[in-house]
Order: C-alpha cells, then structure tokens, then sequence
C-alpha cells in the first residue's frame, strides 16, 4: 500500500504540494490566532477536596484577583512622599474594577509598613465580577498608577500578572526557540547531506507540519478551550518529528536511488522507499501517539491539554512524513547529492560512523557493555531518591520579571505576607462548640505557627485559616507543609471539615498523579510493545526495548533532579535554582521522552529485522556443514541494521537536539526543564541506550531476539 502510496504521490506531486502550500498559509495566518485563543489551564481537577474549598469560598465570599505592589527606598512617612502617595493611591482607588486598596497612607495599614520604615506593601483587590481580560485590563491600570508614587523602587506583582507575565513569557520563549532551531538546523542539514536543498527538505517538511498543527489547533481552540502550554508541545514536537521523518525518508531515498538500476523511474524510487521508511514513520508516529496517550489517561487538567496538542502535532508530523517529503524529495531530487562517504554525519550508512563503531564495541564485549552502562544509567538515575516535586510560582519566571523582583522584595523584607496559609472549612456555625474544639485542635497540632478564625461569612460554616511553620529553606509549601495537610485531613475536626488553599492544591496534584501514572505508564508500555511487536515480529525486541527504555528515563530523569533541584550547573543554564522541579515535569518528560526513545528505537531495529530477514531467507531450509549459525547471522544482521540506519539516527538526533536546545535557551524554568530533560534524553538514548545496551543486549541474546510462539510465527 505504501508503495503505490509513492507511485500516487510522484504522479500528483503538484496537486499534493499545492495543497500543502495552501495548508501552510492557512496555518501561518489562520492558525496564528491560536495565541490569541489560547487559556491558561485551571491546574485542578474538580473532584479534589482543595478544588471543592476553592468553589465554596468562591460562591459564598468571592474574592477578586490581587495586584500588590512592594515599595522601597525612602521613609514611608516623610512629609513630602504622604501627601504625594496618598493622592496616587486616591486615584488607585478611584479605578474602575478597584474595590478595595489596603495601604500605610490612606487606609493606615501599619502593618504593611517595614520594622526600618524604609519599605512598604500595598494590596489592590479587584472586582470579583471581572472576568479575565478585564482583571488583566485594570491590573495594568494599578500598576502604572502605583508606579508614580515617589519611591526610589516601585515593584508591582501578584497572581495575576504573575500568570500573564508568564503566558506571555511562553509565547516569546517558543517563537525564539523556534527561530533559532530553523537557522540552526538550515545550516547544520546543509553542510551534513551536501546542499541547500537536500539540507532544506527536512526543515520545510517540519515548518508544513507545525502550520498544520496550529491550524489544527486554532479549529480546536474555537470550539473548546485548548491550553496556551499546548502551543509550545505543537512547536516542540512538530518540529522535531517532523525533521526526524524527513531524514529517515530522505536517506533511504538516497540508498534506493543509489542501488536502482539507471533505467529505473523515479515514482519507483519513491515506491520503495514510502515501503521500507515510510513503514517505519507510520509505526514510529503510532507510536509516539500512544505515548502521548498515557497522559489523556492521567486526566490532569494541566497534562491532558499537552497531550491533545502532542498527538496534533505527531499526526501532523506524521502526515507531512508520509506526504509532504516525498513531494519534496521528488520536486528537488536532482539537487540531492548521491550518498557520500566520509562526509561527516551525512546520513551515509558507514562502518565508520558513530553508532557502527560503538555496536561494534559492544558486540566485541557485551556482557561488560551491558554491565557498564547500565551501572552508569543507575547512578545517573539516582538524583531521583530526592526528587521533590511542587508547583512553579513566580520563581519560575526570569531573572529579571518584575513579578518576580517583587516576590523577592515582599520575602526579603515582609516575610509575614508570603505566609501560604491552609484553608479549613467546617460546617458549624461560627460560635458552636464544634468551632471552638476545632480551633483547639488545630491550635496544638505539630506544625502550626497560627490560626485564625475569619469573621463569619453568609452561610453556616466556619472559615479558618493555619500558618504553617516555615521549613528550613524558609518554604511554606515544602514536605513539612504537605505532611502538616494530611494531618489536617486525617485529624478529628469536626463536622464535614474540608482543607484547602495553594499547599493542599499541591498535596492533591501530586496524590492524583501518583494513582494514575502507574496505569498510564503500563498502558503505554503494553500499547507500544504491541506496535513493536508488529514491526519486528518479535516477543522478545519489544519487552527489550521498554526495559531500556526505563533505563534511559531514569537516568534522564535523574539528571533533571540534579540539574534544576539541586542546582548543578544552573549558572551555565542563566536560571537560579528554586529547590524542587514542577510537579508535571517527571510524567510530561517520561512520556515525550519515551516515545522519541521508541522512535528512534522503531528506525534500528526496523532495518536490523530487514538484515535478518534478508539473511534468513538466503538460507537453504535445512543447515548444511560449515553454515554460518544463527547468532552469527543475527549478529550481522545487528552490525548491518546499525550500519544502515546508525547516521540516519545520529543525524536525526543532533537534529532534534538543536530543536530541544533552543527551547532549553528559553526565560521560563518550567519549560527549561524540558528544554534539556529532552536534549539529555536524545544524547543518552542514540549513544549509551541505542550505540552499546540495544547491539550488546541483542548479541547475548542471539537468535532469541527474534522468537515467536510456532503458531504465531511465519517464518
């Protein structure tokens, strides 16, 4: 079928590139509006105890969103500066959307004022009412208003325009990550595969792929809300696979070509080739997808936003493979240099390349291949015994984002208005015996700084808020404060108690990842062990290949751990370490990671199946005297299958490595993580995991590697 899917595509090159090309403008002008169309995810699931205490608070006592502005430099209540403030926080107030302004000038909220008198805090409150872009809108108008007040500093954040500085801090992040992966990529292709052109094909098949994608998006984003996170996965991905099909497609081409008798037609070329690697992008994007997959079966209101955007993107990328760089490869065949030896990375299969010699290292010596590295992806993995995972604030921002700046400021100087307190609900009446026992309790529970009863709200219930003591980083949201919500929980409180508030928010995130990503991980694991089963007609290459693939995640993921949570090398990335990784960062990275690691994995052991099968049926039916043995034939089926597709892979990984780099180059720490969580996980995949375990493990196991039930076998 994909054969004739070549002949097709040669004959209706012009129809099919036409109707890329009005995909790609529609994409490029249409499918931009997905940036504009965008939302920032709600990051709880409804059903969670937090997310319920949120809604009740919200219908009962609704709070606006906070703009707070922290104020230094000079005496707060210097003549001059009183009367100068207090007419700006008079036209604060004055704002529509304002509704409430808490200052040491107007409203003489001495507790806002620095110990020193030489700093002070004011909170604005907006109008509930308000929805967001008008919330948005007026926290503007708060901040250039605070501005003029007369203070030598005048740093203005909160939640709000933390959440815009951070979107908007996305969007810059992914187009300048883009850019610089399609300048770097034009030149790196260029002078691998020896031209313009040829080094062109695989960047425009990613382009086709990523307009494809938002447009994809943009349609789905006016019927249902789609996240502004799944914009930067449709980048990320697109680009990448879409770089990783075309040179997969493009190199066997040029292997085709070069074999074919000259009388051969060029529709036949492309046949052949659409048969062998287009069978290979096909199973490779099934595979990615079912990836993908595993985090829809999260159901994390913050994770399955990625994955919708993923799984565009890899149908995207697999479309434009299957389509789009066969139509390329036949409108530019001519300007595609015939495969060259030596030229560097060229996608030439060569027993000199890097993959061949490291299989041929590993082969000469498995056992103490296979116990070498795995040894070393085992202490690389061990980062991951301290792994501790919260929600990215405002400390994810860049260096020098005025939310962020003010953060500090409030920490430094007023570390009593950082305090994240812990919400208790309970339903008893403000005065009832039950309050007063509850207040009791709370009150003498390890861990608790402070609790404060509020002043009665519309309804029967009781609200009350717990300081936790800080930890010794001075964190109110670190394990001490997890293990002081689940205490709170499983304490006798009283009538219906519920616990919410940023901390317990974290406390479910975390909970509900833990009891779903286990079955997800499996489902993904069985799913793509069926795919590879399929490709390689084998039992035991797939469960090889999930085994390794632990391996390299672990590893990966450990090195994360150290990097980001400890801090090593941080000065070299330009972010500064804030003691823990997102909470979504392990699963986002397991599942993008692993289903590259499977891509990669699909184009060796594809060809490696093509050497065995080749050498298999060379043979007579019965073994003769002197016939080369099975092991001996699978082990140059495995030397061969490397051979042929080793610098198709490594070319394609320092591909998508450069894809990944310019996004690890990027301001917000969140996507840093991934930036180069995945450029870790490409380097230690195609050189440890798939250059020396994969070709030792499939020597020691010989002809093994290929078993099958006698029923199930064809052979």
């Amino acid at each position: 079928m994909l054969d004739d899917l070549g002949r097709v595509l040669h004959r209706g090159r012009h129809w099919v590139g036409g109707a890329w090309l009005v995909l790609v403008l529609l994409g490029a002008t249409v499918g931009g509006g997905v940036f504009d169309l965008a939302q920032t995810p709600d990051p709880l699931r409804e059903s969670a105890e937090s997310a319920q205490v949120a809604q009740r608070l919200e219908s009962v006592d609704p709070e606006g969103e906070l703009v707070v502005a922290v104020l230094t430099g000079t005496d707060v209540f210097a003549v001059d500066l009183v009367d100068q403030a207090s007419r700006v926080l008079h036209e604060v107030r004055e704002l529509p959307g304002v509704v409430e302004v808490r200052d040491p000038w107007t409203t003489g909220a001495q507790d806002l004022v620095a110990p020193d008198r030489l700093g002070t805090v004011v909170v604005v409150e907006l109008d509930p009412a308000l929805d967001r872009d008008g919330a948005v809108t007026t926290a503007g108008q708060v901040a250039e208003t605070l501005r003029r007040v007369a203070m030598p500093e005048v740093l203005v954040g909160g939640p709000l325009l933390a959440e815009e500085a951070f979107g908007d801090q996305a969007v810059r992040d992914a187009a300048r990550g883009e850019g610089v992966a399609v300048v770097l990529l034009l030149g790196v292709l260029a002078l691998t595969l020896g031209g313009v052109v040829a080094g062109a094909l695989p960047v425009l098949t990613a382009l086709g792929a990523v307009c494809a994608a938002l447009l994809a998006l943009a349609g789905l984003a006016r019927v249902t809300s789609v996240s502004e996170y799944a914009v930067n996965v449709v980048t990320l991905l697109g680009l990448g696979l879409g770089v990783d099909y075309a040179l997969l497609l493009l190199g066997r081409f040029r292997e085709e070509r070069a074999a074919a008798p000259r009388s051969t037609d060029l529709a036949t070329v492309l046949g052949r080739t659409l048969a062998t690697a287009g069978r290979t992008v096909l199973v490779s994007g099934l595979t990615v997808a079912t990836a993908l997959t595993g985090l829809l079966l999260v159901g994390d209101p913050v994770l399955s936003p990625m994955a919708v955007g993923g799984l565009v993107a890899v149908g995207a990328a697999t479309l434009a493979g299957l389509t789009l760089a066969p139509v390329l490869i036949a409108w530019g065949h001519a300007r595609v240099p015939a495969p060259g030896a030596g030229r560097f990375l060229g996608g030439t299969p060569s027993a000199h390349s890097l993959l061949a010699r490291l299989a041929g290292l590993a082969q000469r010596r498995p056992w103490l291949v296979l116990v070498g590295c795995t040894a070393l992806l085992v202490v690389l993995a061990s980062p991951l015994l301290g792994l501790d995972l919260r929600n990215s604030d405002t400390r994810s921002l860049p260096r020098d984002s005025e939310p962020r700046l003010a953060l500090a400021a409030i920490d430094a100087g007023f570390p009593d208005e950082t305090a994240t307190q812990v919400t208790v609900l309970l339903e008893a009446p403000y005065t009832s015996p039950e309050t007063a026992a509850a207040m009791a309790t709370l009150d003498a529970m390890p861990g608790v700084a402070d609790v404060m009863l509020l002043d009665p709200g519309p309804d029967d219930s009781s609200h009350i808020l717990v300081e936790p003591l800080p930890d010794a980083a001075g964190d109110y949201d670190g394990p001490q404060a997890q293990d002081l919500v689940r205490r709170l929980r499983a304490a006798d409180l009283g009538p219906a108690a519920t616990v919410g508030g940023p901390t317990a928010e974290l406390v479910d995130t975390r909970d509900a990842l833990a009891e779903r990503a286990p079955l997800a991980v499996l489902v993904v694991a069985l799913l793509t062990a069926l795919l590879l089963g399929v490709l390689t007609r084998s039992i035991v290459v797939p469960l090889k290949a999930i085994v390794l693939n632990l391996l390299s995640l672990g590893a990966t993921l450990g090195v994360v751990v150290a990097v980001f949570q400890w801090g090593w090398g941080s000065s070299l990335l330009g972010f500064d370490p804030w003691g823990a990784i997102d909470v979504t960062t392990p699963l986002l990275l397991f599942m993008f990671a692993f289903g590259l690691s499977m891509d990669y994995h699909v184009f060796l052991v594809a060809r490696i199946r093509e050497a065995w099968d080749a050498a298999r049926s060379a043979r007579p039916p019965r073994r003769r005297a002197g016939e080369v043995e099975p092991r001996a034939i699978n082990d140059r089926a495995v030397l061969t299958g490397i051979t042929a597709s080793g610098p198709v892979v490594t070319l394609a990984a320092v591909a998508i490595v450069i894809v990944f780099l310019g996004f690890a180059l990027g301001e917000l720490v969140a996507v840093k993580e991934i930036g180069v969580g995945m450029t870790v996980a490409v380097l230690i995949d195609v050189t440890i995991v798939r250059g020396l375990l994969l070709p030792a493990s499939m020597t020691l196991l010989g002809a093994w590697n290929w078993w099958l039930p006698a029923r199930w076998s064809r052979d």
